[in-house]
């Protein structure tokens, strides 16, 4: 039952996720709390082990989430869950394709979800910046009147080095996270 499980929450945050990896975090998120895969304070943790190993970072995590819940078989169903819907969506649209290249309606659809892929983007960051750069169960009244008793200040540190070293040279984000996971394992505890 809990292959079964694992597989339909992972389709259905296939089905619906657009934007990527990160678009569909909000999602994967939400069915992590509504499922109880794994504690809240974990999802940070699996992200960044997810963004580091080879691989898409959806099926990354579907695959940790699926170990970690029901072992080497869960994981199996969640990668299958979050592979399947994506594979036979390809299948599909590549049958239909050339009916549908001039199609108002379909550039219509592509227009229409392209500004909720960015607020699904916007919205994992926020997910993931609460994990990683304040403290969790933050008083927000009181946040705003004293940030700095919330925030995890080396965290912080490496967003800021790392937005600011990508944002103005460029640098490869694969080096970037290399630096910084390896920079982590010496100041971050």
């Amino acid at each position: 039952m809990a292959y079964l499980q694992l597989f339909w929450a992972f389709f259905r945050i296939s089905i619906f996720g657009f934007g990527g990896g990160y678009g569909i975090l909000p999602l994967l998120y939400q069915s992590i709390l509504e499922f109880g895969f794994m504690p809240q304070a974990e999802f940070a943790r699996l992200v960044a082990l997810s963004q580091v190993t080879p691989g898409p970072i959806i099926i990354n995590a579907a695959t940790y989430v699926g170990y970690q819940y029901a072992g080497l078989g869960g994981s199996v169903a969640a990668t299958l869950g979050i592979v399947t819907p994506s594979v036979l969506l390809v299948l599909l649209i590549c049958r239909f394709m050339k009916h549908f290249q001039e199609s108002w309606a379909m550039e219509g659809i592509l227009n229409g979800i392209r500004p909720a892929t960015v607020g699904l983007l916007a919205s994992a960051v926020i997910y993931l910046a609460t994990g990683s750069l304040w403290q969790a169960g933050v008083d927000w009244q009181t946040f705003f009147t004293a940030p700095a008793a919330y925030i995890h200040w080396a965290p912080a540190a490496f967003f800021l080095v790392t937005a600011i070293v990508y944002g103005k040279w460029r640098f490869s984000p694969i080096k970037l996270t290399i630096v910084a996971g390896v920079a982590g394992a010496f100041l971050i505890r």
